[in-house]
């Protein structure tokens, strides 16, 4: 049997790639599982994901090692799943679970030439799982929340004006499974101007407004961390608070702590699992409720042209036709795996009778881009339309969540 020395010495490089916070690998089929890089999950679709699967398997080489191990993490993941989700265990073939299971996490893992130890998490395909499982596959979401991860530093409050080991765990934090639709900025072009240490402090609703119609949500979640080490190399100690809102009403606060600086990647990533279920509790007991003067709109002053239109309409008119309707401008997210998905949304909203414009203020292939439509009818009225064209719909405030039923369900 190895020593664990030995172990760690040969994968010493691999985990240098995948950090205590995990690495995400595809499944190829046939072949097995062969590691890729994949730094975000879909989270409108998302996947069942069952973390903590423990594995010691042995083989001829430390490839077949890890091979055998990743099968047997896709068989004691399913039996997990069926328990989680019916009460009682089943089984699988390798086959059919090769089809099934979107991607392997590597929580931890240690390789050494003959012998594999790791402790896995798996990804089943959200619609094949529900179906064969004979359970709902939808998850009932929020409105869309913008997320603005705060690390604490020395007194100081850093959001995107650098780079943070906050900011990259909520990157990597797979929300698929949650009922929160966080929205999470990259950290690109203007993120680093509109969400800085100073914005967190201010409750000016206008503002946040203007910020919010930016990102396509409709309100905003604060997650802070402020992190301590006793002495270089030492335990590190981490204070966590979750709010809501631009007034920060708090939703939850508690502190974690890991004996050195090496194991911070994977205490932060418990820490936002635990602000995470607060947010979903919160949701589910009426406290997420969001400020209605984020969704309001002042009425546009009046000029002198405008006093001239009224008095000209005191005289008889006819009655106004449907294009005589009021336009109004709405925030339409839609769910963009490819271009061709782009191109075929904006066609299908432009085709809307009544839309007068939509244009693409925010593109994210691969994740969830934003139009500004400009329709002459309510938000209800478009939504209604959209629904009509095949689509499904979510609204929140000012803003609607379009997705094609089963868009990126398959991943195989």
């Amino acid at each position: 049997m190895p020593s664990r020395s030995s172990l760690f010495h040969g994968t010493a490089a691999l985990l240098l790639l995948a950090g205590a916070g995990g690495m995400v690998a595809a499944q190829t089929g046939k072949g097995g599982a062969k590691p890729r890089n994949e730094p975000s999950i879909d989270s409108a679709t998302g996947s069942f994901e069952v973390g903590g699967v423990e594995v010691d398997v042995r083989g001829n080489s430390a490839d077949a090692a890890r091979q055998g191990g990743w099968r047997l993490a896709q068989r004691k993941g399913w039996e997990m799943l069926s328990r989680r989700m019916t009460g009682h265990t089943s089984s699988m073939s390798d086959s059919a679970l090769d089809a099934m299971v979107t991607g392997i996490v590597v929580e931890q893992e240690q390789i050494g030439p003959t012998r594999y130890i790791a402790r896995l998490g798996v990804l089943f395909d959200r619609g094949k799982a529900a179906s064969i499982l004979g359970v709902s596959g939808a998850v009932v979401r929020s409105p869309p929340m913008l997320l603005v991860p705060v690390q604490w530093s020395g007194g100081t409050a850093h959001v995107y004006e650098r780079n943070t080991a906050w900011r990259d765990a909520w990157l990597r934090y797979r929300d698929g499974n949650s009922t929160i639709d966080y929205v999470k900025p990259r950290g690109n072009g203007s993120d680093a101007l509109l969400l800085d240490g100073g914005q967190i402090g201010r409750r000016g609703r206008g503002w946040w407004r203007t910020i919010l119609d930016q990102y396509g949500a409709a309100d905003v979640l604060i997650a802070e961390v402020r992190l301590k080490q006793d002495y270089p190399g030492g335990p590190v100690t981490a204070i966590f608070a979750a709010s809501h809102g631009p007034d920060k009403m708090l939703v939850t606060q508690f502190a974690l702590k890991v004996s050195s600086a090496d194991g911070l990647p994977a205490m932060l990533d418990q820490g936002i699992a635990r602000i995470d279920r607060a947010y979903q509790d919160a949701m589910a007991g009426g406290r997420l409720k969001t400020d209605m003067m984020l969704a309001y709109r002042p009425p546009e002053a009046k000029t002198e042209e405008d006093a001239k239109d009224e008095d000209d309409s005191a005289t008889p008119t006819p009655t106004p036709g449907p294009s005589d309707t009021a336009s109004a401008t709405f925030t339409v997210q839609i769910d963009t795996p490819s271009a061709g998905a782009l191109t075929a949304g904006e066609s299908a909203v432009r085709g809307v009778p009544g839309v007068r414009s939509a244009n693409t203020t925010s593109l994210a292939l691969g994740g969830i881009s934003v139009m500004r439509v400009t329709y002459d009818g309510s938000i209800s009225g478009l939504r209604s339309a959209l629904e009509a064209r095949g689509y499904q719909v979510q609204e929140g405030p000012g803003v609607l969540r379009i997705r094609k039923p089963g868009a990126g369900g398959d991943s195989n």
